[in-house]
């Protein structure tokens, strides 16, 4: 999972060091999209649950599901209470040996899939990751070959949406028991030699 680190006021590019991925354990990781404010109360609200997970020392860490239904919950009380949080949010991690990949919006509207994404992207980067994963006809994309769809992903991005940045982190979360890792920031360094071709907007 990757998030660029632009945090716009409008239609300025004001924050350019904004961290949108939150390691909530060791095999959860959420993203985030929209009012940042938003995000900072309801990240400090999932970091408390996890501190009082850790003080019951059971063996237990919260799941990406059960955060995932979670907020659910929250995002659509919210809303019904015409004080929606607006944020859209993506939870990956692992569900006992199982990937899980979630989202849920600012109404509480929620499902999961194989590829997810918010925004803008969701209408130009899916169908890249889609190709991808189309490619591999039934098998799994290797580390490197994700990280790479990851950072066209967010090359293409940073070409065609005006409200994205060329800096991004990128959350790992392995199969193997290891700890979740958040990997960053990475820089897109763009290929702009095709501008002087651009006429006709002076």
């Amino acid at each position: 999972m990757a998030a660029d680190m632009l945090g716009s006021y409008g239609s300025l590019a004001r924050f350019r060091s904004v961290p949108r991925l939150l390691k909530v354990n060791d095999k959860t990781v959420i993203g985030c999209m929209g009012d940042y404010a938003d995000f900072q109360y309801l990240q400090a609200i999932i970091e408390q649950m996890e501190v009082d997970e850790a003080c019951k020392d059971d063996g237990f860490q919260t799941s990406a599901r059960s955060l995932h239904s979670w907020l659910t919950r929250v995002l659509y009380n919210k809303r019904c209470k015409f004080d929606p949080l607006w944020t859209t949010f993506v939870v990956a991690g692992m569900d006992k040996t199982k990937p899980f990949l979630g989202f849920v919006d600012k109404l509480g509207t929620a499902y999961t899939d194989p590829i997810i994404a918010t925004g803008y992207a969701s209408m130009l980067a899916t169908p890249l990751i889609r190709k991808a994963v189309e490619d591999k006809k039934g098998g799994k994309l290797s580390l490197q070959e994700a990280k790479n769809l990851v950072e066209e992903s967010i090359k293409l991005m940073y070409y065609r949406d005006a409200r994205s940045s060329n800096k991004y982190q990128l959350a790992i979360i392995p199969s193997n028991g290891d700890p979740a890792v958040i990997e960053g920031p990475h820089k897109i360094l763009g290929d702009w030699g095709v501008a002087h071709m651009i006429k006709g907007y002076e």
